[in-house]
């Protein structure tokens, strides 16, 4: 009975989230990981079991390696950019600036704004026209004189530039967990490094980051998962094209153009795979942290 008193009402409480969650996000992955080793490459068939061929053959596919080296080009400009931006962002705001509540909120409005929204702002800001057909920030380029971009139609950098906008959106975020990791810092830390002769440069590199490693991390977590699996932005700024490719645009065209539904759910399994790379080691380290405090 004390048992029941203790824990039966707060069971009750979360049971239904407990099986919705069940039902429609691991049920649904199961679901897909199925799907993903039949044969089932059409909407009419039943499908027969092949095991992991799907995940073998679709490695054959030229655009299956350029839709995973886009996904990588991506994620790196994108992590490291909303990283360095976000990081620089609080350094500023930590120092102490007047109206530090209204750059805040500025900093932090683009993350209130979907990814289908900013994708279609920034599809006219990198318009790839050149000369009187100058649009967006080529025609500011062209008005103070510097060079015009192709921006995300070009066949090198065109990912690369594709993460200027999710940087952009993102980097408010990543300002603001700083932010909270710098004013987490105990000043009598910072007071006592400066005591023993270091540089205010010595403070932030010996007492200050180190200190910042789990907040790093956590950003790092999340900005990876979000530009693994990205499909919104994409589409929305240039659509289905090759140049822009990348795993979750691939899928969409496997199921609702091309119709091969095992091809689709194969994807997006390498998909589910590639974002618990990140998330899986991030729980384990943080149960393990919680556990020792």
């Amino acid at each position: 009975m004390r048992w029941a008193r203790t824990w039966l009402p707060g069971l009750l409480l979360v049971t239904p989230s407990i099986v919705l969650i069940g039902v429609f996000v691991y049920g649904m992955l199961g679901w897909n990981f199925r799907l993903a080793m039949t044969d089932k490459h059409d909407e009419v068939s039943e499908g027969k079991f092949v095991g992991l061929r799907n995940f073998i053959d679709i490695w054959d596919q030229p655009r299956w390696h350029l839709s995973v080296n886009h996904a990588i080009v991506f994620t790196v400009a994108f992590v490291l950019g909303a990283l360095l931006l976000g990081w620089l962002l609080a350094f500023l705001m930590e120092k102490g600036i007047r109206g530090e509540g209204t750059f805040r909120a500025i900093y932090l409005f683009p993350m209130a704004i979907s990814f289908v929204a900013t994708g279609i702002v920034w599809r006219w800001l990198m318009n790839s026209g050149t000369g009187e057909r100058a649009v967006g920030l080529n025609r500011l380029f062209d008005w103070i004189g510097l060079p015009q971009w192709q921006w995300f139609r070009d066949p090198d950098w065109g990912m690369a530039a594709m993460a200027i906008p999710a940087i952009w959106q993102m980097s408010g975020y990543v300002m603001a967990l700083f932010l909270a990791g710098f004013r987490g810092v105990p000043e009598e830390l910072r007071e006592a490094a400066r005591v023993d002769g270091c540089t205010e440069w010595g403070v932030y590199r010996h007492v200050v980051l180190p200190l910042l490693r789990p907040v790093t991390l956590s950003a790092l977590i999340i900005l990876g998962h979000i530009s693994l699996k990205v499909f919104d932005l994409i589409v929305a700024v240039s659509g289905k094209q090759i140049i822009t490719d990348v795993p979750a645009v691939f899928m969409w065209v496997a199921v609702f153009d091309s119709h091969d539904p095992a091809k689709g759910a194969t994807i997006a399994s390498y998909i589910v795979l590639s974002v618990a790379i990140f998330v899986i080691p991030y729980l384990i380290w943080s149960v393990r942290k919680e556990r020792r405090s």
